[in-house]
């Protein structure tokens, strides 16, 4: 399957004339064909302004529309495997079965949110019939359904080429909500977004939609901006840098009509061993923890960063730091996604290594094109006094913190900034003191582990994955589950509605067997 190079609006090609720019080869340096033109502003209103006219002409289509949308992505993804793996790697670097595993995520996704659009959950319906005699004033009818928010523009991750990028969380979620979808694809991928872009056309032709439900186009921040701008899309699903997340954040709440952004950030993923854990299996845990520090060269956003070791004693502290650094050495040094991500990693390895009091633990193997796994060591008080220690280095580092106490390591707990995770290593004889810990965990972090380790996001109805500030730009939603749905809907009330009026799922004859709300009760 061949590649253009070009945009995709509303179903057709359209050639960028803002400039081109490759992909390139993070493994090797390669430049890869095509080049890509860069949408222009002319690009970008034509696909806002077709968003727009399919959110009018589908905002009340069937649900089983939506899932039979959702359903053929999938279908359509899976039937050009062939072509996208080969891409995927060559642009990611990522190993092929990495790929095929985050292939099978993405499509996983997609059918599992057809199978909430068909449930219907999500439209949170809610009726409290009139009471006219109601005194000292009556109540009038009201009735409630949530409705899609509008077009959304969706920002393709760097580490997700297929589960976080133009397919994505991001993208199935706004399509299960009714909304159309603009996507920016990310640089560093082009031509798997150009193949995943297609695959979605596509599949909106098979199930009969306007082409307008979903657009992608090509460019750096400055196209990013005029998405985000443009009085047609509504709100934005972004998973990325602080930096970067903060800066769509400021743009969309400077528009002449502010809009939602869930931008889902910086994490470093707190892991606490406690003290009956580490006598108890403390080799078993820094081998894991270990693996999941190095895992896709540490490009994940709950890459466990930081690691409190509870007032362990001397000999069994020493014996899991041996353990750990083993392991770490052991590690392969492995391409990063881009040569930006991979100098920002080395900046930030550099940072730990001047900070006073911090200490290089291990390193894993080193190559040319290639970074390696690194663990450093500190103390609380030395965490605590060095906010520098609490920013996200997105790569395979993590600093092991020796605490004196259960209260020093709470305090540096309650010292950190929001999590996507936090993780409690720990055996039964540690359940009480883990228990003073738990509710500092649950006002930091939107997912609480015991005994595992962070990475590794469940696909399902209960995973949660979102936190505090600045984890997330909105610590009440999540971007992986079902869920996410819910950041792109709005309740509208009807008051007073005669029959004629009502949706379906509204009316008292419920023709559509929706589950509702009456009265207060299911």
């Amino acid at each position: 399957m061949s590649l253009t190079g070009q945009n995709l609006i509303a179903g057709q090609y359209r050639a960028g004339s803002g400039g081109t720019y490759h992909a390139t080869n993070p493994a090797t340096g390669e430049q890869l064909d095509p080049p890509f033109g860069t949408a222009s502003a002319d690009d970008v209103d034509a696909a806002c302004e077709a968003a727009w006219a399919a959110f009018e002409a589908t905002m009340n289509q069937p649900a089983e529309t939506r899932a039979l949308f959702l359903e053929a992505i999938a279908d359509e993804l899976l039937a050009i495997k062939e072509d996208l793996v080969p891409r995927v790697i060559q642009e990611s670097a990522l190993p092929q079965g990495r790929v095929e595993g985050e292939l099978g995520r993405t499509t996983g996704q997609l059918r599992l949110f057809a199978a909430e659009v068909r449930a219907g959950h999500w439209r949170g319906l809610r009726i409290d019939p009139a009471l006219p005699e109601r005194q000292p004033l009556p109540r009038p009818d009201l009735r409630l359904r949530r409705i899609p928010i509008g077009p959304v523009a969706v920002f393709g991750a760097s580490n997700f080429p297929l589960a976080f990028s133009v397919a994505g969380g991001d993208t199935a979620s706004a399509i299960a909500a009714g909304c159309p979808v603009v996507a920016k694809a990310h640089p560093a991928h082009p031509g798997t977004s150009e193949l995943v872009g297609a695959a979605i056309t596509r599949a909106a032709a098979r199930t009969g939609l306007p082409g307008g439900v979903f657009s992608l186009l090509h460019g750096g921040p400055d196209l990013g901006g005029q998405i985000v701008r443009h009085p047609r899309i509504k709100a934005v699903g972004f998973t990325g840098s602080r930096q970067a997340g903060m800066s769509i954040f400021a743009m969309a709440a400077a528009r002449p009509e502010p809009i939602p952004v869930v931008a889902e950030m910086s994490s470093i993923n707190p892991v606490i061993l406690f003290p009956g854990a580490l006598e108890a299996r403390g080799k078993a845990i820094a081998e894991g923890l270990a693996g999941s520090i190095a895992l896709g060269a540490g490009q994940f956003c709950t890459n466990p960063g930081l690691v409190f070791a509870i007032a362990p004693p001397a000999e069994t502290l020493a014996g899991f730091r041996q353990a750990l650094a083993e392991a770490i050495t052991a590690t392969a040094p492995q391409a990063m996604l881009t040569e930006g991500i991979a100098n920002a990693y080395a900046s930030g390895l550099d940072t730990y290594g001047a900070t006073g009091g911090v200490t290089a633990l291990a390193k894993g193997g080193a190559a040319e094109r290639r970074a390696p796994a690194c663990v450093f060591e500190t103390d609380a008080r030395t965490f605590l006094s060095n906010p520098s220690l609490q920013a996200e280095n997105f790569g395979a580092s993590s600093i092991l913190i020796t605490c004196a106490s259960a209260e020093e390591a709470i305090a540096a707990l309650k010292a950190m900034e929001g999590q996507l995770t936090a993780t409690l290593q720990m055996e039964d004889c540690d359940t009480a003191l883990a228990s003073d810990f738990v509710p500092v965990l649950e006002r930091m972090a939107g997912r609480i582990l015991v005994n595992g380790f962070p990475t590794g996001v469940e696909v399902s109805h209960a995973m949660v994955h979102g936190g505090p500030f600045p984890a997330t730009s909105d610590s009440r939603t999540t971007s992986v589950g079902t869920l996410a749905i819910d950041r792109f809907l709005r309740p509208v009330c009807y008051q007073n509605f005669p029959p004629g009026l009502l949706p379906d799922e509204l009316a008292d004859a419920n023709p559509t067997g929706a589950r509702r709300r009456i009265d207060g009760a299911y």
